[in-house]
């Protein structure tokens, strides 16, 4: 039987802290329009405090997260542990997508690396986190961080991240709107 947690414990911090990957997942208003789960990693999550997370967003094919968001903002983030005892945390909330002209942008910002391509910083304020089992999420090891984002950020450059974010960014696959501008 799952547990509800009033906030994030020390505990929880450091389960997610320890996670390669976690999952994002947001869906529109509209029954026509597509559910979207997204993977992410690259030690881009940042707990804020015990009530707040956020992860550094960088340029990808699609922008599903930021328009749902904008839409509607109803978010969950998942955590699996692939290794050790099983656990799956599900932190569910309402999202704020926080783009380079947003006033809290900067002071956000300064909890991430540096890394390329970043079009905005998506932050959960949780309202119900709660855990399950996890018994059926099999044993994985990592192996590492992959460097193939990397290598397409160095290769693109910074105009040419912001070509893709003209072209794939601007607007989701349902046509909600995306991103107000290509990052700089």
């Amino acid at each position: 039987m799952g547990k509800i947690y009033e906030e994030l414990t020390p505990k929880l911090i450091a389960f997610i802290s320890e996670q390669k990957v976690f999952f994002v997942g947001t869906a529109p208003l509209s029954q026509e329009g597509h559910v979207n789960i997204s993977p992410k990693g690259m030690d881009s999550l940042r707990v804020l405090d015990s009530q707040t997370v956020a992860y550094l967003d960088v340029t990808g094919s699609g922008v599903e997260t930021i328009s749902h968001i904008k839409e509607n903002g109803r978010t969950v983030f998942m955590f699996c542990a692939f290794d050790g005892k099983p656990f799956i945390l599900r932190l569910h909330g309402q999202g704020s997508v926080i783009e380079s002209d947003h006033e809290d942008f900067q002071s956000i910002r300064t909890h991430f690396a540096d890394l390329p391509g970043v079009r905005s910083i998506i932050k959960l304020d949780i309202k119900r986190i709660a855990d399950s089992c996890g018994w059926n999420v099999p044993l994985y090891s990592f192996e590492g961080t992959r460097d193939y984002y990397q290598n397409y950020a160095d290769k693109l450059g910074p105009d040419g991240i912001r070509e893709g974010q003209l072209a794939a960014n601007m607007s989701s696959i349902d046509g909600l709107p995306g991103l107000k501008q290509p990052s700089l």
